[in-house]
Order: C-alpha cells, then structure tokens, then sequence
C-alpha cells in the first residue's frame, strides 16, 4: 500500500510538472489592469482611513504612468465620477480639467452619474477634450434604442494586446435615473435595462467578437455588481465603481466572476493581472495598490495642482470654503461606517435626533463620505466628509415596523445601504436586528433604553435621500404615518454644532454589536 501510495504521489506530482512546464513554454500573455473609480475632483492628497497625506491626482497619474512605461501589456481604465457639484470645490472651479490628463494613458472610461452635475453644454466641452472613449451601454437614444456613449461605433470596445483580446463594457446603475437632473441629461434619451443590454453585450462578444475575457469597468452599486454577475454569466472581470467600496481581489458568490473595488477620491488603485495561456484565461491575481506617501507624484502634476489650488484659495467666490469652523477634539472617524456604528455617524445622528425630538432616526452610510481628522475643520473639510444638503423628514412608525427597517438594514451590512442611527440599540446576528432597545422619551434621553415593542408607536426620522430616492428604504419609511419634511438641513445643523461647541467630540457606545 505505502508503494501504491508513493507511486500515485509520483505521478500526481509529474502531471503538475508537466502542465506547468506547457503552461510555461504555450502562447502565453499576461494583461495588468489598472483601475481607479470615484475621484470626485479630490485633487489634493487628504486625511483617509485614519491617515494623513492618502491619495492626490499627481500620485495616481504618477503611478499608472510608470506602469504603461514600464509594460506594454497594461491597461488603465476609469470608472467614472471624475467631478462633483458642491464639494469639493475645486470641482466646480475646475470641472473637468483632470479629463485630458489622461489623454495616452486611459484606455476607457466608465460614464459616471456625476458626469452630468454640471449640465449638457458643460459636459459636451469636457468630452470634446478626450482621446479615449466613454463607455455606457444602457443610456440610449429614445428613438432608434442605439447606446449614446459607443467606441467605434459599438457599445463596448475592444482592447488587443499580443493576440488576446479583451472585450470592455460598462453599464451604468439603476439609480441613475434618480440622481440626474433630467435636464442634464441627453435631449431624447432614456435607460434601458441593464440586464438585458449586458446579456446581450455579453453574447456579442463572446460569440461574434471572439473575445478571450470580458471585463466591465463600472458604473453600479456592489450590490447591482454582484446581481449582474449571477444573472449573466460570462464576465470574467468586474471592477467595482459608485460604492465607494473597498474590496480585494476576490470572486462573487456563486459565479466565476472576480471583483476588484478601490474605494474612493484616488486612494487607491486596483490591479489585477489576466493571464492567457493559448488563448484561454488560465489565472487571475491582484490586489489594490494604496495611494500613499511611498508613491511618487508625477512632478507635472503636482505642480499644476498646487498653482491651481493655491488660485482656488485666494478666489474670492471660493475663499470661505476654507474658513475655520471649529475643531475635533478626535477624530471622527468612519471606520465601521458600512458593518457597525462609526464614530462620525454617531456624531451626526445624536445631533439629528435630539434636534428632531424622535425615538429614533436613521440615514444609509453613503450620505457620509469620510471621516474628520482632528483639529481645525474648514467648511471644505467638513463637506469632504458629508457633502449633501439632506433635510429630516419624520414619521410615526410602529416596533414593528421600525424593526422591519432594521432587519432590512441588517442584510445590508458591508454595502452603503447601511444604516448609521441613533436612539436604537440592537445586535447584529445572521443578517437579523436581535435584542433591539429604543430611546423611552426623545425629550429626556436620562431615562434610557426600553424593549422595542412591535405594537407602540414611536417617532421617527430619516433623511430625505432615504424618504424619496432610496428604493428599499423609500417602501419600508413610506409605511409610517404623519409623514413631516421638516426645515433641518443636516448640514445646516451639523455646521452650527461645530461653530458653537468646538472642539466637538464623539465615541463608540456599542449602540451595535
């Protein structure tokens, strides 16, 4: 038996030996794809993740330069939101100027939702600057159903590269015809299904396109990501955009599709490499590469943007934004802000809900953006970290189905759909809100917490994101009675707590466990 055993070993080990040695000695071409998504006009390297210094346009072009020099075989993509209206402000002064700097180095770019802030006139100035194709196979013409945004006359493009050949796509969310003003859209245009524009690119190109590996560069929701990839088999790569996700190189449940997501405003690039061997994609590897003070500027760049910046700071238009309003005594970190409580979250929401007088209010994660580091806050560092003018809006909701928002909460943990809140404290258990306690009386919060109870009405609040926009939570807040849009704009309110009470403070309490 030891002798069977040592034989089969043998030969097990001869088969690995030999599939390498083929593997080694075939046609084989390995492509290294470089990805950035959400850039938001964040110039200038920022405070991210607890740390200083994270990130900037110079060190990213610096980067992905010295990988296009060094390699002929990579590839850089963008998945979009290249600006922002309103924060920072560098976006509305400069718009798209960042567009063009990628000219020779990008080979796509994903249309983002953000694209069109600024109006059509504005975008159509921005795309005249460009040499490399925007992608977006779902925003079509009204009348002949044709993709608006098309490389070479096809909604998807095609990259070759030592006789592979790579089919790139991109397909925007479905929250798209929510969060762009219709009048900046295209005259005549409309959003066609997304599932079915991606089945259909995806058989175009696999079956006539002959294309070794498909790739989509954006721009969607992890969660819309992840649906895409069980529903329509066939994509190989996609790289994650509009969550302002961080995520590794891992593969998404129950498909043979790999994600790749890097977080947000530049402070990290994704890498993955595709190898071939004859043809046929044989391994995918990677990971993201951090944005930090070990990457060098590209020296143009970096000098471009300081003169820009420093003509921002001293424009009388913009110069307020960079006014001290107060300061952090901490940081108010966003660490957790996806999975559990945050500091910035409990900061913002103990805040809203005192000056609300309700039980409990909630807002989804992705109305904040980053954290506040210590010390002096400005109003463009405040507006780095929650840059949307959201109003309050209450109701009066049952336990039950306040609990319901919370089990609906609790299976979106890990996404931006997740909720920061106060006056609820619950634990986290298999995707369920378990041992919830709410607030006994908004007006005397000394009195503490009480077991929810499923047949008592309580007050709630939320944002108007979530209230309107939101679809899940639009149905499960919609459910409440006496629905009221209260005048507090949270920035409005969050700003005068800054100004009147500085340095600000908040903490962990285990309110989520």
């Amino acid at each position: 038996m030891k002798r069977l055993a040592l034989i089969v070993c043998l030969v097990l080990v001869l088969l690995a030996l030999a599939v390498s040695m083929a593997f080694a000695q075939g046609n084989t071409t390995t492509l290294t794809l470089y990805h950035f998504s959400d850039y938001h006009s964040h110039a200038l390297p920022a405070y991210s993740e607890g740390k200083p210094d994270q990130g900037g346009i110079a060190r990213v072009i610096g980067y992905l330069r010295s990988k296009k020099l060094s390699d002929p075989n990579a590839l850089v993509f963008n998945g979009g939101d290249m600006m922002n209206a309103g924060s920072p402000s560098w976006s509305d002064k400069y718009m798209c100027s960042e567009w063009d700097w990628f000219n020779g180095l990008a080979e796509a770019m994903a249309l983002g939702n953000h694209e069109f802030d600024y109006g059509q006139p504005i975008f159509q100035q921005c795309l005249a600057k460009l040499a490399y194709p925007i992608l977006n196979a779902n925003l079509v013409k009204t009348d002949t159903g044709d993709p608006v945004f098309q490389a070479d006359g096809k909604p998807y493009m095609i990259v070759e590269r030592d006789g592979v050949r790579l089919g790139v796509f991109a397909v925007g969310s479905k929250d798209y015809q929510t969060l762009i003003r219709p009048a900046n859209l295209p005259a005549n245009t409309k959003f066609a299904d997304v599932t079915e524009t991606t089945r259909e690119i995806v058989r175009r190109l696999r079956e006539e396109e002959k294309v070794d590996a498909v790739v989509s560069i954006g721009h969607r929701s992890y969660e819309e990501d992840l649906a895409l990839a069980q529903a329509v088999p066939g994509i190989d790569l996609i790289l994650g955009t509009h969550s302002h996700r961080k995520e590794d190189l891992k593969k998404l449940p129950g498909t043979n599709t790999w994600f790749i997501s890097p977080y947000q405003f530049g402070t990290y690039v994704s890498r993955v490499q595709l190898a071939f061997a004859n043809g046929k994609l044989a391994n995918v590897s990677g990971g993201l590469v951090p944005m930090d003070k070990n990457v060098p500027e590209a020296p143009d760049v970096a000098e471009g943007v300081a003169a820009r910046q420093a003509d921002l700071e001293a424009d009388p238009f913009f110069a307020p934004k960079f006014v001290k309003l107060g300061s952090a005594a901490v940081e108010l970190s966003d660490t957790n802000l996806n999975t559990g409580e945050a500091v910035i979250g409990n900061f913002v929401m103990d805040l809203l809900r005192q000056k609300a007088g309700v039980n409990f209010i909630a807002s989804t994660s992705s109305s904040f953006r980053a954290g506040i580091p210590p010390g002096d806050i400005t109003v463009e560092s405040y507006q780095a970290a929650l840059p949307f003018r959201n109003l309050v809006v209450t109701y009066d909701m049952t336990g039950a189905q306040i609990r319901d928002i919370l089990n609906f909460m609790a299976t979106k943990t890990t996404t931006d759909s997740f909720l920061q809140q106060s006056g609820v404290r619950l634990r986290l258990r298999n995707g369920q809100a378990e041992d919830i306690q709410i607030l006994r009386d908004p007006s005397d919060p000394s009195q503490g917490y009480e077991p929810l109870d499923d047949a008592k009405v309580y007050k709630v609040g939320t944002t108007d994101f979530a209230a309107n926009i939101h679809p899940d939570y639009k149905r499960l807040f919609g459910v409440g009675t006496n629905k009221i849009v209260t005048p507090l704009v949270i920035n409005d309110v969050v700003i005068a707590e800054i100004k009147a009470n500085s340095p600000v403070s908040a903490a962990l309490d285990g309110r989520v466990r």
